[in-house]
């Protein structure tokens, strides 16, 4: 009989992980809480000897050799014998002036070890807990002037540390019976959790023997949005292997097709009017471009046939930089444009996917146009459309087809390699998205792109 060990369970594992790490959690939150009770404890504590210094020192009138206090303190428990609220009053010297009533009982050693009459600068309160005098202490050392003589007093206020303990203690015992409960409360929850969570995942594995066997060529079952996509990979992998190869045939043409238009605008720069800053940052840009090329089509060579998606990149302003560039290269044409994009239009992938795409079919219609190119944008339900025709001699129903083949083409007189198209397809083909040749209204032809969002 194999027994497997829990660790080879997924679910084991993560059980067994939360069954550790879920108690140094609640212990490390258990010390976060009592330490941070505790300390709004003897802050309360400071606040509270704090204002009875300022109590004894609103009181106390100094005469020359003595301080003189009202019959009765505004606190009462400074006169009940240990009352635990205790206070003294020394010179600059250390010579006791006063103490409090409710103080007498404290034993002379403890009275003392309380009353630390150096390191304390004049209006600096100094507030501690001694340990060993079980007692919270505040002092403050003033400066008080009579007839232009300064004299200095050091004001100690103490109070017993019982109450605190008493309370962290209280409070202690209850964190603990709840953080038990807590912890025992989340294992049940991750329990179950973990068993409905992985469901899919027991699914899959088996729908994956199916396969092996060969009782299956795909997954086919429904599974959850984070699993959806693995299930696609997967189901991509043996196609993304055959067109992969594919893909460095044609690598190298491709490569060569994308760098034409780059080219072609610095060619048409050296003929136009620019100073030479200008011509200096058009030939940049171009150049730049270029090299984003390159390695595009070098990445393109190697990664895999079903692209990652990416963030939204804005598609009108894109399709206006192309536009830009297009109308140098073929400005004695004089193209007009036109653009009918719906707002916040966005595409999903590689940016660069998208600029190559539209690179190559926006280009052909510059080429084959006679004046006008339009452009139109649309975000259906759940892909995106955009729309490229213009008012050339356009394609015949039984030839859309064949242009979107690599090396195909209608017009032989017109330079190029007939790769542009087959391009965009291979891009298109990468998304699941496809591309349809229709008529334009403008009279040419229209290419309806069509992108799965």
């Amino acid at each position: 009989m194999n027994i497997r060990s829990p660790l080879h369970s997924l679910q084991g594992r993560l059980l067994i992980a939360s069954a550790v790490v879920l108690p140094l959690v609640l212990l490390i939150a258990a010390l976060a809480l009592s330490n941070a009770y505790q300390s709004s404890l003897e802050n309360s504590v400071k606040d509270r000897l704090q204002v009875q210094v300022y109590l004894l020192l609103g009181a106390i009138e100094i005469k020359e050799d003595h301080i003189r206090f009202p019959e009765r303190l505004q606190e009462p428990r400074y006169e009940q014998i240990g009352s635990g609220l205790y206070a003294t009053i020394h010179d600059q010297n250390g010579g006791l002036l006063w103490r409090s009533l409710s103080s007498v009982l404290l034993d002379n050693p403890q009275l003392t070890a309380a009353i630390n009459h150096s390191g304390l600068n004049t209006g600096e309160p100094k507030f501690e807990h001694l340990d060993e005098a079980q007692l919270y202490r505040f002092q403050l050392r003033i400066i008080w002037e009579q007839q232009g003589e300064e004299r200095s007093f050091l004001f100690t206020v103490m109070e017993s540390d019982e109450l605190v303990i008493r309370d962290s203690k209280a409070y202690n015992q209850q964190l603990i019976l709840w953080m038990g409960i807590i912890f025992l409360v989340a294992l049940l929850a991750q329990t179950l959790i973990l068993s409905w969570g992985l469901t899919p995942l027991r699914r899959l594995a088996r729908d994956l023997k199916a396969i092996e066997s060969g009782n299956a060529e795909r997954l086919s079952g429904v599974y959850p949005d984070e699993v959806q996509p693995v299930t696609e990979n997967l189901n991509l992998l043996i196609d993304s292997e055959r067109k992969q190869r594919e893909r460095y045939r044609n690598t190298l043409g491709d490569l060569a097709h994308s760098l034409k238009t780059p080219l072609a605008v610095i060619r048409g720069a050296s003929h136009e009017q620019h100073d030479q800053q200008r011509y200096e940052q058009l030939v940049s840009e171009q150049i730049e471009r270029m090299d984003q090329i390159v390695q595009y089509q070098l990445s393109r060579a190697v990664k895999s046939q079903h692209p990652a998606m990416g963030k939204a990149v804005a598609v009108t302003p894109l399709v206006e930089r192309m536009l830009s560039a297009l109308g140098k290269v073929y400005r004695n044409k004089a193209i007009h444009s036109q653009l009918d994009m719906q707002p916040a239009l966005n595409f999903y992938g590689d940016e660069r996917d998208l600029m190559e795409l539209l690179g190559n079919i926006l280009e052909n219609a510059f080429k084959y146009g006679h004046s006008q190119v339009s452009i139109r944008g649309r975000r259906t339900a759940d892909a995106l459309q955009l729309e490229i025709g213009d008012d050339g001699p356009g394609v015949s129903p039984e030839m859309r087809q064949v242009v979107l083949q690599r090396g195909e083409r209608l017009d032989t007189s017109i330079q190029g390699q007939g790769i542009g198209l087959s391009v965009a397809t291979d891009i298109i083909s990468s998304y699941n998205g496809q591309i349809e040749v229709t008529d334009s209204p403008l009279g040419g032809a229209c290419f309806i792109i069509t992108l799965p969002g």
